[in-house]
């Protein structure tokens, strides 16, 4: 029952952990800047492979992050301290904007090039930039505490967290253009600015466990 709850808990973690640094409305702004002269059909083909790269993308992060760190040898709370005060600047950043970031990228000028382009760079860096490599490394050393069961369940509860935001990005992807023809710019900021509020929460929790695991060490 502990280790169900476990999985449980570390399930909205990674959704709100990992949704504002993705920000699916604010990528599938971007993502129709580059599938705007396709029919939808091809949208939904070319959603439903950003998301699956994106699901792949960060289970290998969140697989590898943590022995890759262990090879520089920094510690697990270390990253926890860093990783969660880089969030938690994200967040209030975030929070105090006022125009949501643009990027700039270039159209590529057939579907096959758009297809050929489903990882780079409409995976990465257009839906899973820089931002949710750190965040899901941080995830990485948060969930590697415990014993081997309790790693392994936390890393169960990551993985359903990270299917949900593929979910997430597939649905706003493949119906962004009538999505964003719905929602007003006063809503859309709306919703940011909450999303941002919560991230910043999120970020201030995972550095106060670092910082609590750090303190320990010098008792």
């Amino acid at each position: 029952m502990k280790e169900l709850l476990v999985v449980i808990a570390f399930i909205p973690l990674t959704f709100s952990a990992l949704l504002p640094v993705i920000n699916p409305i604010g990528s599938a702004v971007l993502f129709l800047g580059f599938v705007q002269d396709t029919d939808h059909a091809t949208k939904k083909k070319l959603a439903r492979k950003i998301a699956f790269n994106t699901v792949l993308f960060l289970l290998f992060i969140l697989v590898a992050g943590t022995p890759i760190l262990r090879f520089f040898g920094i510690s697990l709370p270390i990253v926890e301290v860093a990783g969660g005060f880089v969030l938690a600047t994200m967040g209030w950043t975030l929070l105090n904007k006022s125009d949501a970031d643009g990027a700039r990228v270039e159209r590529p000028g057939s579907t096959e090039d758009l297809e050929n382009k489903a990882f780079y760079p409409l995976t990465f860096p257009l839906t899973a930039g820089p931002a949710t490599v750190v965040v899901t490394l941080t995830l990485s050393a948060h969930v590697s505490r415990g014993t081997f069961f309790e790693i392994a369940m936390a890393h169960l509860g990551v993985l359903a967290g990270i299917g949900l935001i593929g979910i997430v990005v597939y649905i706003a992807y493949a119906y962004a253009d009538r999505t964003t023809a719905r929602l007003s710019p006063s809503i859309t900021q709306g919703i940011l600015r909450i999303i941002s509020f919560i991230l910043l929460c999120i970020g201030a929790q995972i550095m106060w466990n670092g910082i609590e695991s750090v303190a320990k060490t010098l008792h």
